[in-house]
């Protein structure tokens, strides 16, 4: 369990500084950028954003940029309406569970059935190592590309990944599952992972779904 944090829509920071409530804090925060005082925007900021930005830079950052600030301001203020308060609870592997707030009680918002997610590269390379921690090589089938998939069945998977290359491939995925968080760069129906020192997995989209065509 690495971190849990709370996020508004729009604008990531502390609704309890001033003001009740989330819809507040962004009155405040649009006024604060109306009136380019962005001292007093800066402390509306969440803690985990003020330890990323120094207030010198985001004040910068600001005045660097006048038309875009004065249009967020107008976008923020009192024209938010209702809001939906969300959390995010990050449990490894790049896994998040999403919560909402619903009359008062926070509830799931994540489809807790969708083990196997291939909607983008990462997702597909987290449900892959899933899979493979959990022995099934059926579902690790889903992630070769069409041109391989006619050589390969789950007995055939299961020989390459626990036969007698098995102490390689368990140090390979371990490698992988250290940097699950690598920025992937996607271009088309194709991605690349750069990790480790000179590794690489690319990725494919095929039948709308994104599979894994080399690990290394």
């Amino acid at each position: 369990m690495r971190a849990f944090s709370v996020l508004l829509c729009l604008v990531a920071m502390a609704g309890c500084v001033r003001g009740k409530g989330p819809s507040q804090t962004l009155d405040n925060y649009g006024r604060d950028l109306k009136n380019h005082d962005f001292a007093s925007a800066y402390d509306l900021m969440s803690s985990s954003f003020r330890g990323k930005v120094s207030r010198e830079e985001y004040v910068r950052m600001m005045r660097d940029n006048p038309r875009e600030v004065d249009e967020t301001a107008d976008r923020l203020r009192g024209k938010h309406g209702s809001m939906e308060v969300s959390a995010e609870f990050e449990y490894g592997l790049g896994d998040q569970m999403r919560l909402v707030q619903e009359d008062g009680r926070w509830r799931i918002a994540t489809n807790p059935l969708q083990f196997y997610d291939q909607s983008s590269p990462k997702s597909a390379l987290i449900s892959f190592l899933r899979a493979y921690r959990l022995g099934r090589w059926d579902v690790m089938l889903r992630f070769v590309p069409n041109t391989y998939r006619e050589k390969m069945d789950a007995k055939k998977m299961e020989a390459q990944f626990s036969g007698p290359s098995k102490d390689q491939m368990e140090a390979l995925m371990s490698k992988l599952e250290a940097n699950a968080d690598e920025p992937i760069t996607t271009r088309g129906n194709d991605a690349r992972m750069a990790y480790g020192e000179h590794f690489e997995v690319k990725f494919v989209k095929e039948d709308g779904v994104w599979k894994l065509k080399d690990l290394d």
